[in-house]
């Protein structure tokens, strides 16, 4: 993993490696795998975070699933806002499907609560939720979270998907904040 980067006003340092990431995928994909032997699940991928964790964890997949994407927002900067806005609408009907929605993290729960309740409304015969990274300081929801890859600190990170306004998903790793960074 490379030495600390620099996004925007920011520094972040390495936290975890490429080889982290790739046996907590296994892991979560061996356990959809198993609970969805003989089914065809319909993952729902959350834009634009989740794209380079949903892609992996699909292409791990060994029932017949099929995918689409869905677009909300509820972060500036390194921040939540509280608001869950639908910034591009799922191109699928989940009516009747056993839903996996996927996620890069989930921190206070907020996007995945309203997602969750969102797919039940929509008559989804089940949602399952699936996300890389959570934050089990930072969570505020009252429902379950089917399978997680990793429990992080509270802190703010970046790579592997994740973005600081913009900037940093293409890094192969993930970085945390560093403590000592101050916006330049």
């Amino acid at each position: 993993m490379a030495a600390s980067v620099t996004l925007h006003d920011l520094t972040f340092r390495p936290y975890l490696g490429k080889e982290e990431i790739d046996d907590a995928i296994g892991r979560l994909a061996e356990g959809l795998n198993t609970r969805f032997t003989g089914k065809r699940p319909l993952l729902v991928v959350v834009l634009n975070g989740a794209f380079v964790f949903g892609a992996e964890l699909f292409k791990r997949m060994e029932c017949e699933c099929e995918v689409a994407f869905i677009r909300v927002s509820s972060y500036r900067g390194t921040s939540s806002t509280g608001e869950v806005r639908e910034e591009m609408p799922i191109g699928a009907d989940v009516a009747g499907r056993d839903v996996i929605v996927v996620e890069d993290i989930i921190d206070t729960g907020l996007t995945m609560g309203a997602l969750r309740q969102r797919m039940k409304s929509a008559g989804a015969s089940s949602v399952t939720l699936v996300t890389l990274l959570y934050k089990p300081d930072a969570f505020k929801g009252d429902y379950p979270i089917d399978h997680i890859g990793i429990e992080i600190p509270d802190r703010f990170v970046v790579g592997y998907g994740l973005d600081y306004d913009g900037l940093g998903r293409n890094l192969p790793a993930i970085y945390q904040l560093d403590p000592t960074s101050k916006p330049l």
